[in-house]
Formats: C-alpha cells, structure tokens, sequence
C-alpha cells in the first residue's frame, strides 16, 4: 500500500486540476439544469438565458427586481457560486462598444481576485469567445476534453472577466489561476458608488488584445457571475441592461435590454 507521503503529490495534482476545470467550467451552458428561483416571472428579455451550475458548490440565487424603477436580474450569493448565462454567436467586427450597468448591494472587504484564496466578487460579467483549440497548450487541451466529457460542451476557448472587486484597482488585469483561458479586468472596487446604478462602458477589442495579446474570434457566451463562495460569505448586485453595441451605437442582438 502506497504510504502517505507517495498520495501526496498526486491528491495535489487531482485538485489542482479539478480547480482548472471548475475555472473552465463557468463558460459552459446545460440547458438541462433547473432554472434560477424566482422572486417575480422572468423577464421576457432573458428567454435565452439560463443557470448554470457548478459541480459541488451551493447556487446564487438570480431573480428578477427593480431598483430605482429599473428593471433589472437580482443575484444573491451566501457562500456560492453560480451563473446566469446564455449563448451568443457575433462576429467581433460587428461588436464597437459594450455598455453595463449593475447595482452594487452588498461585498466583503476581505474578498479580492488578488487572491486565488478569497477570489469573491458581488458583480461579474463573463464574456466566453471562440478560438482555434489547436493552438492551445496540451494541458489546456486535456481540460477542455474533460470538461466537454462532464458537460457535453468545450468550454470558450477564451474569456474575458469584467470584475468589481472589494480591493483590487481599477484597470488591475489578472490571469486566472485556475485556467489561463480565462483574463479578469477590475473596472471598478471598494464601496464606492454602492447603493446606485453605475453605467459602464467598455472597448471589448482593446479589451481582449490587452489581456490576451490577440485579435478575439467570435463571441460565444455572456454570463453573470455572483459569489461568495471562497470567503462564506454574502454578495447581492442587480443587473440591468448589458448592450453590444454597433457602429451605429445601436444594440446588437443578443444583448440584454430591460
């Protein structure tokens, strides 16, 4: 029987690798999973959208709600982490600008993306995009297989993380620690602004380049993401209009308009 100390390294590798693949697995749908509970119907806007649930954690809870008569997706996290997402399919041509607003409620100062220890935030919007997989690394390459074995999809051979963070600086760019597929931008952190709509308004090329050092290929999926699961603690934003826009600064289809 191996001794302990011969258990170690690969009890090491097992969660390490099931921490990549839990990073990789927030960019993929699962129509069959139950939707988020409702406080009042959905919103015919987020007919497209669905939860998506991660294997082993407590659900944030998404709603809908209105704050300042603004319609807009209520998510509540007490020590979890989920997503509300739905697929895409647009050219990165077409996409000149993105536009956001949330409603920061409630986030603990301990919490920052700084830390792969206590990565929390209370608002999160994930962008997954498409890409050619033969030029990812072979790790890489066996994590897509397996999560696309769990789930029946790849993951985004890309995404693209907007965070407001408790700590963390505006403009701060991180890799994930969890996947290197996945790029986190800070746009906003602490309690400033909290309690009202904050409008934000993002170049997502600029974006992608700065954080991937490439051109991005078609964008596949948009999620929002609350949590507190890494802390044990509460996080609670609303989530109102996200608009692609045009070179006409018009909305593109696909993006979520109360």
């Amino acid at each position: 029987m191996p001794s302990r100390n011969q258990n170690e390294p690969r009890l090491h590798h097992r969660c390490v690798l099931s921490l990549g693949l839990l990073g990789l697995l927030l960019g993929c749908a699962n129509p069959e999973l139950p939707t988020a509970t409702a406080q009042e119907p959905m919103s015919a806007a987020l007919a497209d959208w669905s939860a998506r649930e991660l294997p082993g954690k407590l659900s944030t809870q998404y709603s809908m709600a209105h704050r300042d008569g603004q319609a807009c997706v209520l998510a509540k996290a007490s020590k979890s982490v989920s997503l509300w997402r739905r697929p895409l399919k647009i050219d990165p041509e077409q996409i000149a600008g993105l536009q956001f607003d949330w409603w920061i409620q409630t986030l603990d100062l301990r919490a920052s993306v700084l830390d792969p220890d206590t990565d929390d935030a209370p608002a999160r919007l994930l962008l997954g995009f498409d890409g050619d997989e033969s030029r990812l690394s072979m790790r890489n390459r066996m994590q897509f297989e397996l999560v696309q074995t769990l789930t029946g999809e790849a993951p985004p051979f890309a995404t693209l993380m907007y965070v407001w963070d408790a700590n963390a600086a505006a403009e701060t760019m991180l890799i994930s620690s969890r996947s290197d597929r996945i790029r986190k931008i800070v746009v906003g952190s602490g309690e400033g602004g909290r309690g009202r709509w904050q409008r934000l308004r993002r170049d997502v090329r600029a974006d992608y380049i700065k954080a991937f050092g490439e051109a991005p290929g078609k964008l596949s999926s948009m999620a929002l993401m609350t949590d507190g699961d890494n802390t044990g603690s509460r996080a609670e934003a609303c989530y109102g209009s996200i608009l692609l826009l045009g070179a006409d600064q018009q909305a593109l289809q696909g993006s979520l308009k109360f």
